[in-house]
């Protein structure tokens, strides 16, 4: 070893120790000769050596720091490496030091992984390439387009559009520290998804680095994987750097309101309402519908309360004749509603609406999104839930803490896309979207929380859709399939793929197998190629 490599590698090791002990490294997993072939990479390109993080940095840990703690507290190991690209010859480094010394890698944007995908690992040696900066976001307000790095968050676009415009907007997520990167390449539904449909469909160019550390655009990649990372996940098929998305138009001023009713204000009655209406109202209207359990005010024991969270692209005078026509029962009056300008609706939906425009460009999580351990789970819905299944729901729901069950309209646009347009087919015939979501702070009632969200997930399980039983695979779930071993063969992983994608996933395995064969870019859930080595 040269040196200046021997001098750098040294003061890579004993950089920011805050104790002088040496602590093991996982030298069988190739540690060593990885961080020597990334020096070696980096001083041919003049890159930076100090964005590589070992277990022996006092930032180590941090920079693992999600939004869920369950996975890091239940994953067996840590990534040998945590690589902080500025560049993206460093990103082409790693995927060559990878490829070279039979590292896997992970690719992580924002944090909010449900299962941890992208930052642990069930027992295969990997390093982590953290894509925390590349986070620009560039806007042609005239072209209304904008190139997004994978790394900025939905909440850093957000406040970005809203510098250049009160009435441009991006249909995605209302979470302001979810990244890019998943967020885009899964789908991506939000308050305004309705009228505008998801993230995922709005893409219109990407760059990415492939199997074979080339970086690729469109014209480039060819029109398959570009379908593939649309909707497909972008991490089964190599490593995304920026979206091209075209913006939306939405009107100055905007509505929302959040009407609450418990089980004995006629709530069960209302969401039976909702299930007839929600999916064929306006589709400048999206009525969410939040289950909480609740306390009775008039009664003092445990309930459950329907919370009607909802945004109309236009304003309450618009808004009122529609609601008095689909959705009488519930009342809606004129100071129930809010108006203001879509990017305050974010703040509003995510429990920030006393802050500040600047808080959107945080990356800590606040308001709702505090870490936690949590696990989620999810369902598409075909036709209503009968009252013997929301009853069912409600004896689980009750007297628990740290519960919720969400459910998601769709109609509107999302149903104008055929099942296979993207990736993502819970298209025409879905009339919405479960999400089953269960939070806690004490590790140790890790078993017990789990254990109850899979209980309600087979109590809903006869009125969901079936044959496959779907799931969006942004919340994504380690429970389908039963397989954690991370998967290659495609009868492995058929049971999930079928779940996330229905017949798509077929094409995106081909996909896989045409673009990388080798199953480098691979985690418990990614797509697996027809033969993989």
């Amino acid at each position: 070893m040269a040196p200046l490599r021997t001098i750098t590698l040294l003061l890579l090791i004993f950089a920011n120790i805050s104790s002088f002990v040496i602590c093991s490294t996982p030298a069988d997993h190739g540690y060593d000769d990885f961080l020597e072939c990334l020096i070696d990479q980096f001083e041919r390109s003049n890159s930076a050596t100090d964005i590589i993080y070992t277990p022996r940095n006092a930032t180590y840990a941090s920079l693992l720091l999600a939004q869920n703690l369950r996975p890091a507290s239940a994953a067996p190991e840590r990534p040998d490496l945590i690589v902080t690209p500025l560049h993206v010859s460093e990103i082409q480094a790693a995927v060559s030091c990878s490829r070279k010394l039979g590292l896997q890698i992970r690719v992580r944007s924002g944090g909010h992984d449900y299962e941890g995908l992208s930052y642990t690992s069930a027992g295969a040696p990997f390093v982590v390439v953290d894509m925390r900066n590349f986070r620009s976001v560039t806007v042609d307000a005239g072209a209304k387009t904008a190139w997004i790095q994978v790394g900025a968050t939905l909440g850093q676009l957000y406040y970005t559009l809203s510098r250049e415009s009160d009435t441009l907007a991006f249909p995605a997520g209302v979470c302001p520290t979810v990244g890019i990167g998943g967020h885009f390449s899964g789908g991506g539904y939000g308050m305004i998804s309705r009228r505008h449909a998801l993230a995922a469909d709005n893409i219109v160019d990407a760059r990415l680095v492939n199997a074979a550390g080339k970086v690729v655009d469109r014209s480039t990649m060819g029109e398959d994987l570009f379908w593939a990372i649309r909707g497909g996940g972008g991490t089964s098929f190599g490593i995304v750097l920026e979206f091209k998305v075209k913006l939306v138009t939405v009107p100055e001023i905007v509505t929302v309101f959040n009407v609450t009713r418990t089980l004995e204000e006629n709530a069960a009655e209302l969401i039976g309402k909702w299930q007839e209406i929600a999916d064929k109202v306006d589709e400048n209207l999206l009525l969410r519908l939040f289950l909480n359990p609740d306390i009775s005010p008039a009664t003092g024991k445990n309930t459950v309360a329907a919370s009607f969270t909802s945004l109309y692209l236009g304003t309450a005078e618009e808004l009122l004749p529609i609601m008095q026509k689909e959705f009488p029962e519930l009342g809606l009056q004129k100071n129930d509603c809010l108006e203001m300008r879509w990017i305050d609706t974010i703040l509003y939906m995510s429990g920030l609406q006393n802050q500040t425009l600047e808080t959107l460009i945080d990356r800590t999580p606040q308001g709702f999104f505090l870490r936690s351990y949590f696990k989620g789970k999810s369902d598409f819905v075909s036709d209503p839930i009968p009252a013997t299944g929301l009853n069912e729901m409600w004896k689980l729901l009750e007297g628990e803490d740290g519960v919720q069950v969400q459910f998601s309209p769709y109609g509107g646009a999302l149903s104008k896309f055929s099942e296979s347009e993207t990736p993502f087919p819970h298209r025409r015939g879905t009339r919405f979207m479960i999400h089953y979501g269960v939070s806690w702070a004490d590790p140790d009632e890790s078993g017990s929380r789990i254990d109850w969200i899979r209980r309600l997930y087979n109590v809903t399980e006869p009125y969901v859709m079936r044959n496959p039983r779907a799931a969006y695979f942004n919340y994504r779930d380690l429970d389908i399939g039963r397989n954690n071993e991370g998967n290659t063969s495609y009868e492995q992983a058929r049971v999930w793929g079928m779940s996330y994608f229905k017949g798509n996933f077929r094409r995106l395995v081909r996909v896989k197998t045409k673009f990388d064969p080798s199953n480098f870019f691979r985690n418990e859930q990614s797509i697996p190629p027809l033969v993989s080595e």
